[in-house]
Protein backbone atom coordinates (compact mmCIF):
# COMPACT_ATOMS: atom_id res chain seq x y z
CA UNK A 1 0.00 0.00 0.00
CA UNK A 2 1.75 3.59 -0.88
CA UNK A 3 2.51 5.95 1.96
CA UNK A 4 -0.62 8.48 -0.17
CA UNK A 5 -3.35 5.61 0.50
CA UNK A 6 -2.05 4.66 4.65
CA UNK A 7 -2.29 8.35 5.18
CA UNK A 8 -5.99 8.69 3.43
CA UNK A 9 -7.16 5.50 5.38
CA UNK A 10 -5.21 6.77 8.75
CA UNK A 11 -7.35 10.22 8.02
CA UNK A 12 -10.27 8.30 7.59
CA UNK A 13 -10.31 6.65 10.63
CA UNK A 14 -9.55 9.61 12.74
CA UNK A 15 -12.88 11.07 11.24
CA UNK A 16 -15.10 8.29 12.31
CA UNK A 17 -13.78 8.63 15.63
CA UNK A 18 -14.30 12.12 15.47
CA UNK A 19 -17.92 11.48 14.64
CA UNK A 20 -18.31 8.44 17.77
CA UNK A 21 -16.22 10.82 20.10
CA UNK A 22 -18.75 13.58 19.84
CA UNK A 23 -21.70 11.27 19.71
CA UNK A 24 -20.98 10.08 22.83
CA UNK A 25 -19.73 13.24 23.99
CA UNK A 26 -23.23 14.64 23.42
CA UNK A 27 -24.34 11.50 25.45
CA UNK A 28 -22.58 12.34 28.60
CA UNK A 29 -24.97 13.29 31.62
CA UNK A 30 -24.64 16.94 32.55
CA UNK A 31 -25.60 18.01 36.22
CA UNK A 32 -24.53 21.07 38.91
CA UNK A 33 -22.70 18.01 40.38
CA UNK A 34 -20.93 16.35 37.82
CA UNK A 35 -20.73 19.49 35.00
CA UNK A 36 -19.32 18.18 31.79
CA UNK A 37 -15.75 19.47 31.03
CA UNK A 38 -15.47 19.99 27.39
CA UNK A 39 -18.07 20.00 24.45
CA UNK A 40 -18.79 17.74 22.26
CA UNK A 41 -16.56 19.25 19.50
CA UNK A 42 -13.41 18.75 22.02
CA UNK A 43 -14.47 15.01 22.80
CA UNK A 44 -14.38 14.38 19.00
CA UNK A 45 -11.26 16.14 18.50
CA UNK A 46 -9.74 14.22 21.51
CA UNK A 47 -10.50 10.77 19.95
CA UNK A 48 -9.24 12.35 16.72
CA UNK A 49 -6.08 13.58 18.01
CA UNK A 50 -5.16 9.61 19.76
CA UNK A 51 -6.11 7.99 16.15
CA UNK A 52 -4.14 9.71 13.76
CA UNK A 53 -1.66 11.29 15.46
CA UNK A 54 0.63 8.23 17.15
CA UNK A 55 -0.08 6.47 14.08
CA UNK A 56 1.25 9.38 11.49
CA UNK A 57 4.38 9.59 13.89
CA UNK A 58 5.34 6.18 13.46
CA UNK A 59 4.64 6.24 9.88
CA UNK A 60 6.85 8.91 9.23
CA UNK A 61 9.54 7.60 11.81
CA UNK A 62 9.88 4.43 9.76
CA UNK A 63 9.54 5.66 6.19
CA UNK A 64 12.80 8.18 7.46
CA UNK A 65 14.16 4.42 9.45
CA UNK A 66 13.72 1.68 7.24
CA UNK A 67 15.75 2.68 3.35
CA UNK A 68 18.30 3.84 5.21
CA UNK A 69 18.10 -0.04 7.09
CA UNK A 70 17.73 -2.17 3.77
CA UNK A 71 20.16 0.02 2.47
CA UNK A 72 22.85 -0.95 4.72
CA UNK A 73 21.78 -4.56 4.35
CA UNK A 74 22.64 -4.11 0.71
CA UNK A 75 26.21 -2.41 1.38
CA UNK A 76 27.25 -5.71 3.47
CA UNK A 77 25.91 -7.64 0.53
CA UNK A 78 27.81 -5.40 -1.80
CA UNK A 79 31.05 -5.54 0.09
CA UNK A 80 31.86 -9.37 -0.63
CA UNK A 81 30.74 -8.44 -4.57
CA UNK A 82 34.43 -7.87 -5.90
CA UNK A 83 32.66 -7.61 -9.51
CA UNK A 84 31.52 -3.76 -7.77
CA UNK A 85 33.79 -0.62 -9.03
CA UNK A 86 32.33 1.28 -5.60
CA UNK A 87 29.90 0.49 -2.58
CA UNK A 88 28.20 3.64 -3.61
CA UNK A 89 28.29 2.73 -7.84
CA UNK A 90 26.68 -0.83 -6.23
CA UNK A 91 24.14 0.85 -4.50
CA UNK A 92 22.66 2.91 -7.14
CA UNK A 93 22.81 -0.20 -9.71
CA UNK A 94 20.99 -2.65 -7.30
CA UNK A 95 18.67 0.16 -6.86
CA UNK A 96 18.03 0.71 -10.73
CA UNK A 97 18.14 -3.20 -11.09
CA UNK A 98 15.67 -3.38 -8.07
CA UNK A 99 13.08 -0.94 -10.05
CA UNK A 100 13.33 -2.47 -13.25
CA UNK A 101 12.94 -6.25 -11.69
CA UNK A 102 10.18 -4.93 -10.12
CA UNK A 103 8.23 -3.53 -13.33
CA UNK A 104 8.75 -7.24 -14.81
CA UNK A 105 5.16 -9.12 -14.17
CA UNK A 106 5.15 -11.49 -11.25
CA UNK A 107 5.99 -14.95 -13.31
CA UNK A 108 8.50 -13.85 -14.65
CA UNK A 109 10.60 -12.43 -11.53
CA UNK A 110 9.79 -15.78 -10.11
CA UNK A 111 12.94 -17.58 -11.19
CA UNK A 112 15.55 -14.71 -11.30
CA UNK A 113 17.16 -15.77 -8.15
CA UNK A 114 19.88 -18.04 -10.07
CA UNK A 115 19.51 -15.52 -13.14
CA UNK A 116 22.78 -13.79 -14.95
CA UNK A 117 22.52 -10.42 -16.48
CA UNK A 118 22.25 -12.45 -20.01
CA UNK A 119 19.22 -13.85 -18.89
CA UNK A 120 17.65 -11.32 -17.51
CA UNK A 121 18.81 -8.85 -20.61
CA UNK A 122 15.59 -10.67 -23.27
CA UNK A 123 12.93 -9.82 -20.36
CA UNK A 124 14.31 -6.42 -20.06
CA UNK A 125 14.24 -5.38 -23.42
CA UNK A 126 10.67 -7.44 -24.26
CA UNK A 127 9.39 -4.92 -21.20
CA UNK A 128 11.05 -1.89 -23.01
CA UNK A 129 12.98 -1.77 -19.68
CA UNK A 130 16.79 -0.16 -19.87
CA UNK A 131 19.30 -2.58 -17.96
CA UNK A 132 21.42 -0.23 -15.83
CA UNK A 133 25.00 -0.34 -17.43
CA UNK A 134 27.51 -2.02 -15.26
CA UNK A 135 24.87 -4.04 -13.34
CA UNK A 136 27.28 -7.68 -12.52
CA UNK A 137 25.38 -10.67 -12.10
CA UNK A 138 25.95 -11.07 -7.85
CA UNK A 139 23.57 -7.91 -8.04
CA UNK A 140 21.01 -10.11 -9.16
CA UNK A 141 20.13 -11.25 -5.91
CA UNK A 142 21.17 -8.43 -3.67
CA UNK A 143 18.46 -6.59 -5.86
CA UNK A 144 15.60 -9.41 -5.65
CA UNK A 145 16.33 -9.03 -1.52
CA UNK A 146 16.18 -5.53 -1.75
CA UNK A 147 12.71 -5.75 -3.13
CA UNK A 148 11.77 -8.44 -0.99
CA UNK A 149 12.77 -6.30 2.44
CA UNK A 150 10.98 -3.02 0.86
CA UNK A 151 7.97 -5.21 0.33
CA UNK A 152 8.03 -6.22 3.39
CA UNK A 153 8.55 -3.24 5.74
CA UNK A 154 5.98 -1.64 3.91
CA UNK A 155 3.49 -4.45 4.63
CA UNK A 156 4.57 -4.58 8.42
CA UNK A 157 4.76 -0.54 8.18
CA UNK A 158 0.58 -0.88 7.17
CA UNK A 159 -0.51 -3.22 9.55
CA UNK A 160 1.46 -1.17 12.54
CA UNK A 161 0.04 1.76 11.50
CA UNK A 162 -3.85 0.39 10.56
CA UNK A 163 -3.11 -0.99 14.47
CA UNK A 164 -1.75 2.02 15.85
CA UNK A 165 -5.14 3.92 14.88
CA UNK A 166 -7.59 1.57 15.84
CA UNK A 167 -5.79 1.14 18.83
CA UNK A 168 -5.65 5.20 19.20
CA UNK A 169 -9.75 5.31 18.53
CA UNK A 170 -10.73 3.03 20.80
CA UNK A 171 -8.06 3.81 23.58
CA UNK A 172 -9.65 7.61 23.24
CA UNK A 173 -13.03 6.88 22.91
CA UNK A 174 -12.97 4.57 26.11
CA UNK A 175 -11.32 8.00 27.71
CA UNK A 176 -14.01 9.71 27.14
CA UNK A 177 -16.02 11.05 30.30
CA UNK A 178 -17.70 13.52 32.45
CA UNK A 179 -14.26 15.62 33.64
CA UNK A 180 -12.41 14.55 30.75
CA UNK A 181 -10.28 17.88 30.16
CA UNK A 182 -10.89 17.26 26.64
CA UNK A 183 -10.36 20.88 26.07
CA UNK A 184 -7.07 21.20 26.95
CA UNK A 185 -5.31 17.74 25.54
CA UNK A 186 -7.13 18.97 21.81
CA UNK A 187 -5.25 22.59 22.64
CA UNK A 188 -1.85 21.11 23.65
CA UNK A 189 -1.66 18.91 20.36
CA UNK A 190 -2.46 21.78 18.55
CA UNK A 191 0.22 23.98 20.35
CA UNK A 192 2.39 21.51 19.35
CA UNK A 193 1.54 21.17 15.78
CA UNK A 194 2.02 25.05 15.59
CA UNK A 195 5.03 25.11 16.99
CA UNK A 196 6.86 22.20 14.86
CA UNK A 197 5.41 23.75 11.67
CA UNK A 198 6.65 27.65 12.93
CA UNK A 199 10.46 25.20 13.51
CA UNK A 200 10.33 24.16 10.09
CA UNK A 201 11.17 27.52 8.98
CA UNK A 202 14.39 27.70 11.24
CA UNK A 203 15.39 24.09 10.59
CA UNK A 204 15.10 24.60 6.47
CA UNK A 205 17.61 27.59 7.25
CA UNK A 206 19.90 25.50 10.07
CA UNK A 207 19.71 22.62 6.56
CA UNK A 208 20.75 24.52 4.08
CA UNK A 209 23.87 26.08 6.22
CA UNK A 210 25.09 23.39 7.74
CA UNK A 211 24.40 21.48 3.77
CA UNK A 212 26.78 24.51 2.14
CA UNK A 213 29.32 24.58 5.53
CA UNK A 214 30.48 21.53 5.18
CA UNK A 215 31.35 21.69 1.44
CA UNK A 216 32.81 25.20 2.05
CA UNK A 217 34.65 23.51 4.73
CA UNK A 218 36.28 20.96 2.12
CA UNK A 219 36.82 23.48 -0.56
CA UNK A 220 39.17 25.56 2.04
CA UNK A 221 40.71 22.77 3.21
CA UNK A 222 42.12 22.25 -0.85
CA UNK A 223 42.17 26.31 -1.81
CA UNK A 224 43.72 28.72 1.05
CA UNK A 225 40.45 31.25 2.03
CA UNK A 226 43.12 34.12 1.82
CA UNK A 227 43.23 33.36 -2.11
CA UNK A 228 39.48 32.72 -2.13
CA UNK A 229 37.82 35.87 -0.16
CA UNK A 230 41.14 38.29 -1.69
CA UNK A 231 41.79 37.19 -4.98
CA UNK A 232 40.96 39.27 -7.98
CA UNK A 233 41.74 36.62 -10.69
CA UNK A 234 38.64 34.19 -11.67
CA UNK A 235 39.99 31.06 -13.51
CA UNK A 236 38.71 27.57 -11.97
CA UNK A 237 40.55 25.33 -14.08
CA UNK A 238 43.82 23.16 -12.87
CA UNK A 239 46.73 22.36 -15.08
CA UNK A 240 47.53 19.26 -16.65
CA UNK A 241 48.02 16.83 -14.07
CA UNK A 242 51.24 16.48 -12.73
CA UNK A 243 51.58 20.33 -12.69
CA UNK A 244 51.54 22.22 -9.66
CA UNK A 245 50.08 25.50 -11.12
CA UNK A 246 46.46 25.62 -10.11
CA UNK A 247 43.42 27.36 -11.05
CA UNK A 248 42.45 31.18 -9.14
CA UNK A 249 39.47 31.28 -7.40
CA UNK A 250 39.12 34.88 -6.72
CA UNK A 251 35.80 36.40 -4.86
CA UNK A 252 36.45 39.65 -5.51
CA UNK A 253 35.64 39.86 -9.20
CA UNK A 254 32.27 38.31 -8.44
CA UNK A 255 31.20 40.16 -5.60
CA UNK A 256 31.82 43.06 -7.60
CA UNK A 257 29.74 42.21 -10.08
CA UNK A 258 27.00 41.56 -7.60
CA UNK A 259 27.04 44.15 -5.79
CA UNK A 260 27.74 46.97 -8.81
CA UNK A 261 24.72 45.22 -10.66
CA UNK A 262 22.23 45.16 -7.59
CA UNK A 263 23.46 48.76 -7.10
CA UNK A 264 22.07 49.73 -10.59
CA UNK A 265 19.33 48.09 -10.26
CA UNK A 266 18.06 49.78 -7.23
CA UNK A 267 18.88 53.04 -8.84
CA UNK A 268 16.46 52.41 -11.15
CA UNK A 269 13.74 50.73 -8.99
CA UNK A 270 13.89 52.25 -5.64
CA UNK A 271 13.05 56.17 -7.27
CA UNK A 272 10.38 55.08 -9.48
CA UNK A 273 8.88 52.36 -7.02
CA UNK A 274 8.91 54.57 -3.87
CA UNK A 275 7.66 57.54 -6.21
CA UNK A 276 4.50 55.09 -7.62
CA UNK A 277 4.25 54.39 -4.12
CA UNK A 278 3.79 57.84 -2.57
CA UNK A 279 1.16 58.44 -5.92
CA UNK A 280 -0.96 55.74 -5.38
CA UNK A 281 -1.39 56.17 -1.52
CA UNK A 282 -1.42 59.67 -1.17
CA UNK A 283 -2.64 61.49 -4.25
CA UNK A 284 -4.22 59.11 -6.63
CA UNK A 285 -8.05 58.41 -6.56
CA UNK A 286 -9.65 54.80 -5.90
CA UNK A 287 -10.55 54.55 -9.77
CA UNK A 288 -6.92 55.48 -10.52
CA UNK A 289 -5.25 53.33 -7.66
CA UNK A 290 -7.37 49.95 -8.89
CA UNK A 291 -6.15 50.16 -12.05
CA UNK A 292 -2.53 51.33 -11.61
CA UNK A 293 -1.63 49.28 -8.89
CA UNK A 294 -2.76 45.78 -10.58
CA UNK A 295 -0.39 46.86 -13.98
CA UNK A 296 2.59 47.41 -12.17
CA UNK A 297 2.24 44.27 -9.84
CA UNK A 298 1.63 42.24 -13.25
CA UNK A 299 5.36 43.16 -13.48
CA UNK A 300 6.34 40.45 -10.29
CA UNK A 301 4.46 37.69 -11.92
CA UNK A 302 6.51 37.81 -15.48
CA UNK A 303 9.28 35.17 -15.35
CA UNK A 304 12.78 36.18 -15.19
CA UNK A 305 13.88 34.42 -17.99
CA UNK A 306 11.71 36.67 -20.30
CA UNK A 307 13.31 39.97 -18.42
CA UNK A 308 16.68 38.15 -19.55
CA UNK A 309 15.36 37.92 -23.33
CA UNK A 310 13.89 41.38 -23.08
CA UNK A 311 17.25 42.73 -22.14
CA UNK A 312 19.31 40.89 -24.80
CA UNK A 313 17.29 40.93 -27.60
CA UNK A 314 15.62 45.00 -27.23
CA UNK A 315 17.02 46.58 -24.51
CA UNK A 316 20.93 45.58 -25.18
CA UNK A 317 20.81 46.41 -28.90
CA UNK A 318 19.01 49.59 -28.52
CA UNK A 319 21.87 51.12 -25.53
CA UNK A 320 24.57 50.16 -28.00
CA UNK A 321 23.05 51.85 -30.92
CA UNK A 322 22.14 54.72 -29.26
CA UNK A 323 25.80 55.03 -28.15
CA UNK A 324 26.84 54.01 -31.71
CA UNK A 325 24.87 57.71 -32.94
CA UNK A 326 26.00 60.12 -30.08
CA UNK A 327 29.75 58.76 -30.57
CA UNK A 328 29.23 59.00 -34.06
CA UNK A 329 27.94 62.91 -34.03
CA UNK A 330 30.38 63.65 -31.10
CA UNK A 331 33.91 61.67 -33.27
CA UNK A 332 32.55 60.32 -36.85
CA UNK A 333 33.15 57.22 -35.12
CA UNK A 334 29.92 55.14 -35.02
CA UNK A 335 31.31 52.43 -32.65
CA UNK A 336 28.96 52.00 -29.64
CA UNK A 337 30.71 52.74 -26.10
CA UNK A 338 27.74 50.86 -24.45
CA UNK A 339 28.39 46.62 -25.32
CA UNK A 340 25.16 44.63 -25.48
CA UNK A 341 25.60 43.12 -22.75
CA UNK A 342 26.81 45.56 -19.68
CA UNK A 343 26.16 46.39 -16.15
CA UNK A 344 24.08 49.24 -17.51
CA UNK A 345 21.72 46.48 -19.22
CA UNK A 346 21.63 44.43 -16.64
CA UNK A 347 21.01 47.17 -13.90
CA UNK A 348 18.15 48.28 -15.98
CA UNK A 349 16.22 45.58 -16.46
CA UNK A 350 16.51 44.35 -13.45
CA UNK A 351 15.40 47.64 -11.99
CA UNK A 352 12.08 47.48 -14.02
CA UNK A 353 12.40 43.60 -12.31
CA UNK A 354 11.93 44.91 -9.42
CA UNK A 355 9.66 48.50 -9.37
CA UNK A 356 6.75 46.27 -7.97
CA UNK A 357 8.57 45.04 -4.91
CA UNK A 358 9.33 48.33 -4.13
CA UNK A 359 6.16 49.99 -5.05
CA UNK A 360 3.59 47.33 -3.68
CA UNK A 361 5.22 46.99 -0.72
CA UNK A 362 5.80 50.81 0.11
CA UNK A 363 2.55 51.37 -0.70
CA UNK A 364 1.45 48.82 2.18
CA UNK A 365 3.82 50.40 4.32
CA UNK A 366 3.03 54.25 3.36
CA UNK A 367 -1.02 53.43 4.07
CA UNK A 368 -1.09 51.49 7.20
CA UNK A 369 0.26 54.79 8.79
CA UNK A 370 -2.47 56.17 10.46
CA UNK A 371 -4.96 58.87 9.55
CA UNK A 372 -4.20 61.08 12.64
CA UNK A 373 -1.06 61.82 11.88
CA UNK A 374 -2.31 63.24 8.33
CA UNK A 375 -5.30 65.18 9.40
CA UNK A 376 -2.83 66.37 12.51
CA UNK A 377 -0.54 68.02 10.16
CA UNK A 378 -3.03 69.28 7.88
CA UNK A 379 -4.76 70.73 10.96
CA UNK A 380 -1.59 72.69 11.68
CA UNK A 381 -1.75 73.52 8.34
CA UNK A 382 0.90 71.68 6.69
CA UNK A 383 0.75 71.35 2.72
CA UNK A 384 -0.24 67.73 1.38
CA UNK A 385 3.42 67.23 -0.06
CA UNK A 386 4.56 68.78 3.60
CA UNK A 387 2.82 66.09 5.25
CA UNK A 388 3.96 63.60 2.76
CA UNK A 389 7.61 64.46 3.66
CA UNK A 390 7.71 65.48 6.92
CA UNK A 391 5.31 62.73 9.10
CA UNK A 392 3.97 59.98 6.44
CA UNK A 393 7.60 59.03 5.29
CA UNK A 394 9.07 59.18 8.39
CA UNK A 395 6.55 57.65 10.34
CA UNK A 396 6.83 54.67 7.47
CA UNK A 397 10.47 54.80 7.39
CA UNK A 398 10.89 51.36 9.04
CA UNK A 399 8.90 48.93 7.00
CA UNK A 400 10.11 50.91 3.69
CA UNK A 401 13.47 49.85 4.73
CA UNK A 402 12.65 46.63 5.38
CA UNK A 403 10.70 46.93 1.80
CA UNK A 404 14.28 48.09 0.03
CA UNK A 405 16.39 44.83 1.88
CA UNK A 406 13.76 42.39 0.41
CA UNK A 407 14.16 44.25 -2.89
CA UNK A 408 18.11 44.42 -2.51
CA UNK A 409 17.97 40.39 -1.43
CA UNK A 410 15.92 39.94 -4.69
CA UNK A 411 18.54 42.23 -7.01
CA UNK A 412 21.60 40.07 -5.51
CA UNK A 413 20.03 36.65 -5.60
CA UNK A 414 19.14 37.61 -9.52
CA UNK A 415 20.64 34.96 -11.94
CA UNK A 416 18.51 34.78 -15.50
CA UNK A 417 18.34 38.15 -16.13
CA UNK A 418 22.31 38.29 -15.70
CA UNK A 419 23.44 35.78 -17.90
CA UNK A 420 21.49 37.08 -21.04
CA UNK A 421 22.34 40.87 -20.12
CA UNK A 422 25.91 41.19 -18.65
CA UNK A 423 27.07 37.84 -19.32
CA UNK A 424 29.72 35.41 -17.56
CA UNK A 425 33.27 37.18 -17.35
CA UNK A 426 34.55 37.68 -14.11
CA UNK A 427 35.69 41.26 -14.80
CA UNK A 428 36.53 43.99 -12.14
CA UNK A 429 35.58 47.26 -13.45
CA UNK A 430 33.86 50.67 -12.75
CA UNK A 431 32.27 51.25 -16.32
CA UNK A 432 28.65 50.62 -16.26
CA UNK A 433 29.38 49.98 -20.20
CA UNK A 434 31.08 46.85 -19.80
CA UNK A 435 30.47 43.50 -18.58
CA UNK A 436 30.40 41.83 -15.32
CA UNK A 437 29.05 38.59 -13.86
CA UNK A 438 27.68 38.14 -10.62
CA UNK A 439 28.09 34.95 -7.67
CA UNK A 440 25.04 33.79 -8.24
CA UNK A 441 25.78 32.94 -12.50
CA UNK A 442 29.41 31.14 -11.27
CA UNK A 443 27.61 28.87 -9.02
CA UNK A 444 25.63 27.94 -11.83
CA UNK A 445 28.14 27.25 -13.98
CA UNK A 446 30.13 25.37 -11.37
CA UNK A 447 27.67 22.97 -10.89
CA UNK A 448 26.25 22.56 -14.24
CA UNK A 449 27.53 19.47 -16.29
CA UNK A 450 28.98 16.56 -15.54
CA UNK A 451 31.38 17.39 -12.69
CA UNK A 452 33.27 15.36 -10.32
CA UNK A 453 31.53 16.96 -6.86
CA UNK A 454 34.96 16.06 -5.13
CA UNK A 455 36.73 18.68 -7.04
CA UNK A 456 37.33 22.21 -6.62
CA UNK A 457 35.72 23.71 -9.61
CA UNK A 458 32.78 22.61 -7.96
CA UNK A 459 33.06 22.62 -4.38
CA UNK A 460 33.82 26.20 -5.20
CA UNK A 461 30.28 27.16 -5.49
CA UNK A 462 29.09 25.73 -2.04
CA UNK A 463 31.66 28.60 -0.77
CA UNK A 464 30.32 31.19 -2.95
CA UNK A 465 27.06 30.24 -1.36
CA UNK A 466 27.65 30.13 1.65
CA UNK A 467 29.54 33.91 1.25
CA UNK A 468 26.13 35.26 -0.74
CA UNK A 469 24.26 33.87 2.46
CA UNK A 470 26.68 35.89 5.09
CA UNK A 471 26.14 39.17 2.40
CA UNK A 472 22.54 38.76 2.51
CA UNK A 473 22.67 38.24 6.59
CA UNK A 474 24.91 41.37 7.20
CA UNK A 475 22.27 43.29 5.06
CA UNK A 476 19.72 42.01 7.44
CA UNK A 477 21.19 43.03 10.23
CA UNK A 478 21.77 46.62 9.35
CA UNK A 479 18.21 47.00 8.26
CA UNK A 480 17.39 45.74 11.54
CA UNK A 481 19.03 48.43 13.33
CA UNK A 482 18.06 51.18 11.07
CA UNK A 483 14.49 50.02 12.28
CA UNK A 484 15.08 49.92 15.57
CA UNK A 485 16.89 53.20 15.82
CA UNK A 486 13.86 55.28 13.67
CA UNK A 487 10.91 52.93 15.33
CA UNK A 488 11.44 54.56 18.82
CA UNK A 489 11.17 57.65 17.79
CA UNK A 490 6.96 56.69 16.57
CA UNK A 491 5.96 54.46 19.38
Amino acid sequence: MSAFALIMIVLAIGLVGYGLGCRKGAALPDSPGAKVHSRPTYHGSFVFCWAVVPALIVMVLWLSISPAVIFATVERRLEADTQAASVSLGRSLVRSLGQGIRALPSDEQAGLSSARIADIQPLFERRGIPLPGGATDAMIPIALEKNHMEDMSRLALTGVTLVLAIGGLLFGLSRIAVRLRARNQVERVVKTFLVVCSSIAILTTVGIVCSMLFESLDFFSRIRPVDFFFGTVWEPRFAAAGSEAAGQFGLIPLLAGTLYIAFVAMLFAVPVGLFAAIYMAEYASSRVRSVVKPLLELLAGIPTIVYGFFALITVGPFLRDISASINGLLTGNYVGFIQAQSILTAGLVMGIMLIPFVSSLSDDIITAVPRSLRDGSMGLGATPSETVKKVVLPAALPGIVSALLLTASRAIGETMIVVLAAGIAANITLNPFEAMTTVTVKIVSQLTGDLDFTSPQSLVAFALGITLFVLTLILNIIALAIVRKYREQYD
